[in-house]
């Protein structure tokens, strides 16, 4: 044996090991919590934008609210934008879903006009995309529920 053997021994590396596992298992879960609440504040994003788009759509096309989603979304190619395709929302968002929420949609005609719709933003994996339901309608207030599917009588968002 060498008295000036250089290297770590295995000792010294099997505390690194413990200490990078100690820190990962620190971090981990805060960084899901994070994640979490991104998708959310996305999602309540979201639901701001069609309601945005919704009011501009009924005021653009004098025809109420757009029937679906799809209208909301952007023309194809480089075509101008129509009542069937308005171009005020994206596309991931039109598709209905975005983040890790889903947004179901309707609307309600009366005489051919749309003068309601509801819209919700749903976790796509419940507690692990997301925790909070959300739901919206021509009012444009936002509410929330976080143990099931968010309706007009739960209470509206914060701010």
């Amino acid at each position: 044996m060498r008295k000036n053997s250089r290297g770590f021994s295995l000792i010294e590396l099997l505390i690194v090991v413990a200490i990078i596992l100690i820190i990962a298992a620190i971090a981990i879960p805060n960084l899901l919590r994070s994640r979490i609440a991104a998708n959310q504040a996305s999602a309540v994003g979201s639901l701001r934008t069609i309601n945005t788009a919704e009011i501009t759509y009924a005021s653009t096309y004098n025809s109420g609210y757009s029937p679906d989603l799809v209208s909301l979304g952007p023309p194809s190619g480089s075509a101008t934008p129509t009542v069937s395709a308005a171009g005020l929302i994206d596309s991931v968002l039109a598709a209905g879903t975005k983040s890790g929420y889903n947004f179901p949609y309707a609307a309600t005609a009366v005489g051919g006009r749309y003068d309601t719709y509801t819209l919700n933003a749903n976790p796509t994996t419940a507690g692990t995309t997301g925790t909070n339901y959300y739901f919206t309608d021509q009012s444009g207030v936002i509410r929330q529920n976080s143990t099931a599917t968010a309706s007009a009588t739960d209470s509206p968002i914060g701010g």
